[in-house]
């Protein structure tokens, strides 16, 4: 009898059952590809599973997992945790020790798993605040204890019952997870989701993503603490996907050389840094090529999904895939079909350039405590059309939408978490009448498609009494190659400003081109020619906008954003509060 998937430690046992993968998880270790078989993955799990049952743990024990990079451990980790009815905290890597320490102790986990030693060292700071009764690592490390000896625990396979019975005890609305979203301001809130709710989410997301079934590769890399892409890694095991963990996002394209992906996901900032490092080779041509891989530029930037161009773009299109484009697609491997883009909005020019290209960008909606899909784009040429560039896609399966007057998108669906954990009052807060709040505004067209147009919180009044939405300003001036970052401020001030993180990686190149020269970053962000370029691309954007939206000053930051300095969370959004403190030289400079 074919298995029925209702919990998530179902989607291994289905994944052996019919497609029986030789390479159902694959970990680069010591400069080798290293497989594990559908067969194995299962048979470790239930060996970590007794091995955690001799060491006690009981249903509804929390058991934290952090890793540096996505791996093979994780998943099996995963596994063998739910199947005793404990759950998987993941944790993530980047977050500082004092919210390690938060998150174990609000969670009340017992034990931990951890990756490699730069955690360790971390985690080792704080470990005796709280409730850890041991920590276990993946990699070898001298004095500390491996998690190898958990599996040794479980190699007597005499308690094996003793796990079937903890799996069927396990019932489709039973807590699978908590997750600390990583949030803008204060401390991360726990979201408590079911086996039912992502299990909802998987199964809804199949139709969309047009893998082909036992045969397709997947390449992962966004940390799988993330529930985007643990989503995407259960919906894998569901359709007889391999799948891959790249050893770093530095190692992407090497990695994908290898492999050569029929898929991959990941947040917009990569896709621009990608497309960011094409256009700058392409800037390093000469004469004829030159004009030849900017023609095809230009042309992939007015891309619109089934034909809507007309049959000559459609022509020229072509020839631009089999000259030019068909590089960008070596370069990823050569057998890209899809991929996935979620956590922020994505730019519409890199949804159509890859569209053009021939590696369609799939970008989606939702939250963590959505579980996450709540839209997405599918390329779909035949049928129903499910492409739309500058939308989110249409709403997935069991899934309902409803927009609120003040324009706040409300979700209702088996996805919709069971609420944050030990914290009622802000659960009650957020989902009312059985909809979520998610706090982001949008608009569903006569078509049924979901445009994101800002965040509730992140809207401002300027003095004069007019709205300002910085999402739709910040959107646009990052489509200038010269602008990585941006925050749009001004509330209750006479105007809009913004605030700006250059694209360094790309202003050094281009000041190289330009003969100019500095020592700092702080002496290049004062060149005129620089300084013209980004006037340029706030010209360019304020042509968007109304007079009362439009940016009026803008000053340069001289060094980069980042998730260690603080300005960014882990899934790379901008820390307004945050940003605004460490800059507030440059605020009351604009203001002031």
């Amino acid at each position: 009898m074919a298995i029925k998937i209702t919990r998530l430690f179902d989607l291994p046992y289905y994944q052996l059952e019919k497609y029986n993968l030789d390479k159902a998880l694959t970990t680069k270790y010591n400069g080798k590809w290293v497989s594990t078989s559908s067969q194995e993955y299962v048979d470790k799990a239930n060996t970590l599973s007794r091995g955690l049952l001799r060491l006690g743990i009981q249903p509804n024990d929390k058991i934290a997992v952090i890793s540096t990079t996505n791996r093979t451990e994780w998943n099996i980790c995963d596994i063998g945790i739910l199947q005793t009815g404990a759950q998987n905290v993941p944790i993530y890597p980047t977050i500082s020790k004092e919210d390690y320490e938060y998150v174990l102790n609000h969670s009340e986990a017992t034990y931990c798993f951890v990756s490699d030693e730069s955690i360790l060292e971390k985690l080792n700071q704080i470990k005796g605040n709280t409730h850890l009764k041991e920590v276990f690592t993946f990699e070898d490390i001298s004095g500390e204890k491996s998690w190898n000896e958990v599996l040794e625990l479980g190699k007597d396979k005499t308690n094996q019952d003793e796990v079937e019975a903890r799996k069927e005890a396990v019932t489709p609305d039973d807590l699978a997870t908590l997750i600390y979203t990583s949030g803008t301001t204060g401390r991360p809130k726990g979201v408590m989701l079911s086996h039912s709710n992502i299990v909802s989410n998987v199964l809804a997301s199949e139709a969309p993503v047009p893998l082909d079934y036992g045969t397709d590769k997947a390449l992962s890399f966004l940390p799988v603490c993330h529930v985007f892409e643990r989503m995407i890694l259960y919906l894998y095991q569901l359709c007889g996907t391999e799948i891959y963990f790249a050893e770093s996002i530095e190692k992407l394209t090497e990695n994908a050389q290898d492999i050569k992906p029929s898929v991959m996901t990941a947040v917009p900032r990569l896709y621009e840094k990608i497309y960011d490092k094409i256009i700058l080779k392409g800037e390093g041509l000469t004469g004829v090529k030159k004009k030849l891989f900017f023609w095809a530029v230009n042309l992939g930037l007015r891309y619109k999904p089934y034909g809507e161009n007309g049959w000559w773009y459609e022509k020229q299109l072509g020839l631009a895939r089999k000259l030019i484009f068909s590089k960008w697609q070596d370069a990823l491997g050569g057998n890209l079909k899809v991929m996935v883009s979620g956590s922020a909005a994505l730019q519409p020019r890199l949804t159509r350039i890859f569209a053009a290209a021939g590696m369609p960008i799939m970008e989606g909606y939702g939250l963590t405590e959505t579980s996450p899909v709540t839209s997405v784009n599918f390329v779909e040429e035949g049928g129903e059309r499910g492409f739309r560039v500058g939308t989110v896609g249409k709403v997935i399966e069991n899934v309902e939408v409803k927009i609120a007057e003040n324009g706040e998108i409300l979700i209702k669906g088996p996805n919709v978490m069971k609420g944050y954990y030990k914290d009622p009052k802000k659960t009650a807060e957020v989902i009312i009448d059985g909809y979520f709040h998610s706090g982001d505004k949008g608009e569903i067209d006569k078509d049924g498609f979901l445009k994101i147009t800002g965040r509730t919180k992140e809207m401002f009044k300027t003095s004069g009494g007019k709205y300002v939405i910085p999402p739709l300003l910040e959107g646009e001036l990052k489509q200038s190659l010269f602008i990585e970052q941006v925050m749009v401020v001004g509330e209750n001030e006479k105007m809009p400003a913004a605030i700006i993180q250059p694209n360094f990686e790309y202003l050094k190149d281009w000041a190289k081109e330009n003969n100019i020269t500095y020592s700092t970053n702080a002496e290049l962000i004062t060149n005129k020619k620089v300084l013209e370029e980004i006037e340029n691309a706030v010209r360019i954007c304020n042509n968007n906008f109304g007079k009362w939206e439009q940016i009026k000053v803008f000053k340069l930051t001289p060094d980069e954003w980042t998730l260690d300095a603080g300005h960014l969370t882990p899934t790379m959004k901008m820390k307004r509060a945050v940003i605004k403190n460490i800059y507030k030289d440059l605020y009351d400079s604009i203001y002031k």
